[in-house]
């Protein structure tokens, strides 16, 4: 998930970091491809495997593993089109996360089985409702895609996708062109770590091995903002990260025409969930496709560069210590490991804060905060906590102000809120007792309701396609308005009102019941402890590798900024130790709901209710919040010992094909048996017989690493069968595969390498905007500069929206190619007048779509207007 809102933020703030990709649909030859030469290309398999396995509004959605395969190896297909590496592609599925990121997965996957539960229920409400008015619907059904859970770590589904991806390298190195000089890795599942975080070791290590190409050109695909960060902290300048463009793939969602044609008379099919699929109109319409771009890593580095210009420095700045700093900082705003600092919220822009303070304080620190090349110190040299101390104390003057904001802002939203409600109410009313007028209808954006519900559908079948879609429909508007806690009257009395007198005694008495003044400052003491590891656990493990795989901030909120001194009295190492086997992970994150999923032998320790292993009281706290998605979850943490102690038990009841999911696995790297290494390989292992493993000759492959001197493994004897049963079995297989070892880096090297070739600048002074801090001015947006003769033209906004109606862009703060907050747009002159109608951003006036743009909860949450 990775950094809430931060992309939105960042392309708001830096816009000329990202173009457009261009597509290659028919494929083509040479060293570079459509959108100019890239050697590697790194896939973060997450990005794709959800989107394939419950794509969003999709008409023929997927009822089964292989269908969800073969929209990968689509997906996959495309972005290899787009990138065109010439010299390595890697595929990383993530495996088992450390016992940080563990915590957010489980929460994450039990809301989502309450979510499920909630609807079930408004689901059989519903259908009651439309049987009573004689409306038929299909059944409810299920199929193999009916649980996302099973994307997890040591479930069925994972294996079969490994197997699923070795057919597809597999087959693309043997019939596409443009793989055939390639070599391929893949990191599946049983390979423990996050897919970008092995993607990114892989890359740590190469580059600090002798001959190096320092100007060796990355792109790396995910969906995740973290990837940013990551692609920074490697200080490799020729990087690149491909993403959905999200505000070209909305507009053209909301250009869709939903009319009554398209439905026609065919035998329904299966659908994912709880609904059969739609039909569609013949013949079948081509999806449109899915716009990308990229975000040059290089042009971010020039604006960051500008931008964070410390006056008057006391010492001789760097560059490469400023990003990293800039990383660093930028983890108080929250992250998979640990919460934002209560003060610091993303929609509020609070990257801008924090910033404007480090440059402030910078020279009152006297230097940077962190020092990366000493990240293998065991004692955290790494951070110099005396001025990340002051740094905090700066923070924390605008603790109060930020509080006190939010809260006027929400009252006054929610008596907004409730007015416009009334009054709806009465118009709906109004409305009910007019004619309508059905030659006055917009076909373009209507919602399916609307357009199911004409009788133009002429049989029976597609009438009950209609209805089941206007059942689908009614049921998401319904979930949708349920999550807006004010409009459905379940936002609860804000009984801590922080920034008024009193609030850090409210907050500590509502949140963890206590008050006694001793009791306090302990929980204070030990709140600032754990928060100080998890910003050291989190640095090394952006930078270097994961410190330790148990460690895990253990409270549900950050402490506040006024609360964070007196760090030197904490001494913060880290043990290293070994992860979870992927059952183990399955027990910890899945709730019962998916215990499907699960082993039989491991199915009864999760279902026995005496066993305190599955302890599953999960409390959602909406304070603060406008939707109930934006609550935080509160569930009891994981007992380790005790998981792993139990689990033990029934490990012998394990059948063989289930052992071989259990397993801790490595990387396989393939490649045509005519490749170089493939060939050097082969000599290799027929003349030494000195050690187990056969270093690879960078000289001839591009590569460092290992390989076993004896691996059966990848040999397919000309024959390899297709796991999936439509497509074709290999039948003349001209692949080879090896397990592979990675290199171990010798040392972090936080810096830009000798010989590198520095592109041509292209940002100046004038284009770092200027805007003013969120706290500082009146109502929820900047004030505006307006042009006194141009006519300002507006445009979609894409800073944190959510998939509702689209809303005109804010006008500018004034500066160079200024970027406000909420959006884009470029607007110069000089007359200024304050916003005069106020309308509130954030979470409290839409949905946080977070980094797809879409909010949480399936198909987003909407503007409140």
């Amino acid at each position: 998930m990775g950094v809430p809102s931060f992309y939105k933020w960042l392309v708001g703030k830096y816009p000329n970091i990202v173009v457009p990709a261009k597509d290659d649909d028919h494929g083509g030859t040479g060293e570079a491809g459509p959108n100019g030469v890239f050697h590697n290309l790194y896939l973060d398999m997450n990005g794709i495997i959800h989107p394939c396995f419950h794509p969003e509004d999709q008409v023929y959605p997927p009822t089964t593993f292989d269908e969800v395969f073969e929209a990968m190896f689509e997906y996959i297909d495309r972005l290899f089109r787009i990138v065109r590496p010439t010299r390595l592609l890697i595929l990383a599925v993530d495996g088992v996360a450390p016992r940080a990121k563990m915590n957010q997965q489980r929460s994450r996957r039990f809301k989502a089985a309450k979510d499920a539960k909630d609807a079930e229920m408004e689901e059989k409400l519903l259908r009651e409702k439309f049987r009573a008015k004689g409306k038929e619907v299909q059944p409810r059904e299920t199929n193999e895609v009916s649980d996302p859970n099973v994307i997890t770590p040591g479930t069925e589904f994972m294996e079969k996708l490994s197997t699923a991806l070795e057919y597809y390298i597999r087959a693309r190195l043997n019939t596409d062109t443009g793989l055939k000089g390639i070599k391929v890795i893949l990191s599946d599942s049983n390979v423990p770590g996050e897919g970008e975080h092995k993607i990114m070791s892989f890359i740590r290590a190469q580059r600090s091995r002798e001959n190096y190409d320092p100007n060796t050109r990355h792109c790396l695909y995910g969906l995740d903002a973290d990837l940013i960060m990551l692609a920074l902290a490697s200080h490799e300048l020729h990087f690149s990260i491909l993403r959905d463009d999200v505000l070209r793939l909305t507009q053209q969602e909301n250009l869709i025409p939903l009319a009554k044609e398209l439905f026609k008379n065919e035998e329904p099919q299966k659908c994912r969930g709880w609904f059969p699929r739609a039909t569609e109109t013949t013949p079948r319409s081509k999806p449109l496709k899915k716009p990308y771009q990229f975000l040059n890593i290089w042009v971010l580095r020039e604006y960051l560069e500008l931008d964070l210009k410390i006056p008057n420095p006391v010492i001789k700045t760097n560059i490469e210590r400023l990003i990293d700093d800039f990383i660093f900082i930028c983890f108080l705003t929250g992250n998979d490991f640990i919460p934002h600092i209560p003060s610091v919220e993303m929609h509020e822009c609070a990257v801008d804060l924090l910033m404007q303070v480090y440059k402030q304080s910078f020279n009152k620190m006297g230097g940077y905060i962190v020092n990366t090349e000493k990240l293998q110190d065991k004692h955290a040299a790494y951070l110099k906590v005396s001025r990340l101390e002051k740094y905090f104390h700066e923070l924390s003057l605008y603790e109060e102000k930020i509080f006190l904001k939010r809260y006027e802002l929400r009252e006054r939203l929610q008596r907004n809120i409730l007015c416009r409600a009334a009054e709806e109410e009465c118009n709906e009313r109004n409305f009910e007792n007019m004619e309508g007028n059905p030659d006055g209808l917009d076909l373009t954006v209507k919602s399916f309701s609307t357009q199911c519900g004409v009788s133009a559908c002429s049989t029976e079948k597609s009438d009950i396609t209609a209805n089941t879609l206007e059942l689908r429909q009614s049921l998401k508007d319904i979930l949708r308005n349920k999550q807006d806690l004010i409009k459905s009257g379940t936002c609860k009395h804000d009984t801590i009102r922080l920034g008024l007198p009193g609030w850090k005694s409210r907050f500590y008495r509502e949140k963890f019941d206590v008050e006694r003044y001793n009791e306090v400052g302990k929980l204070k003491n030990d709140m600032v402890q754990k928060y100080l590891e998890g910003l050291c656990w989190v640095l090394q493990y952006y930078f270097a590798d994961v410190p330790s795989w148990s460690w895990y901030y253990p409270f549900y909120y950050a402490p506040f900024a006024s609360d964070l001194k007196g760090l030197s009295q904490f001494k913060i190492s880290f043990t290293m130790d070994k992860p979870l086997k992927p059952f183990d992970q399955l027990m910890a994150v899945l709730p019962q709901e998916s215990s499907c999923a699960l082993p039989k032998c491991y199915r009864k320790l999760m279902e026995n209710e005496e066993s305190s292993i599955q302890k599953s009281d999960l409390q959602v706290d909406t304070h603060g919040k406008r939707f109930l998605w934006q609550g935080i979850a509160k569930l009891p943490f994981i007992d380790e010992k005790l998981l792993v102690s139990a689990t033990k038990t029934v490990e012998n009841e394990l059948k063989v094909h289930e052992m071989s999911r259990n397993t801790v696995q490595q990387d396989k790297i393939f490649m045509r048996n005519s490749n170089t290494l493939a060939t050097n390989t082969a000599s290799v292992q027929i003349s030494d017989y000195s050690s187990e493993k056969l270093p690879i000759d960078p000289s001839t492959s591009e590569l460092g690493g290992w390989l076993p001197r004896v691996d059966n493994s990848g040999t397919s004897c000309g024959f390899y069968r297709s796991p999936i049963s439509h497509l074709e079995d290999i039948r003349n297989d001209q692949t080879v595969s090896f397990v592979f070892f990675n290199l171990e880096p010798a040392k972090i090297i936080p810096r830009l390498l000798e010989h590198v070739e520095k592109p041509e600048k292209t940002v100046t002074e004038a284009d770092i905007s200027t805007r003013p801090l969120w706290h500082t001015y009146q109502g929820s947006r900047p004030p505006t500069t307006i042009t006194a003769t141009a006519e300002l033209q507006p445009r979609i906004s894409g800073f944190g929206r959510g998939r509702g109606r689209a809303m005109a862009e804010t006008p500018q703060w004034s500066g160079n190619n200024g970027r406000a907050c909420a959006g884009r747009g470029q607007y110069g002159g000089t007359i200024q007048r304050q916003q005069q109608a106020w309308r509130p951003v954030g979470s409290w006036a839409r949905g946080d779509g977070g980094d797809n743009g879409r909010g949480h909860g399936g198909s987003g949450q909407p503007r409140s207007w």
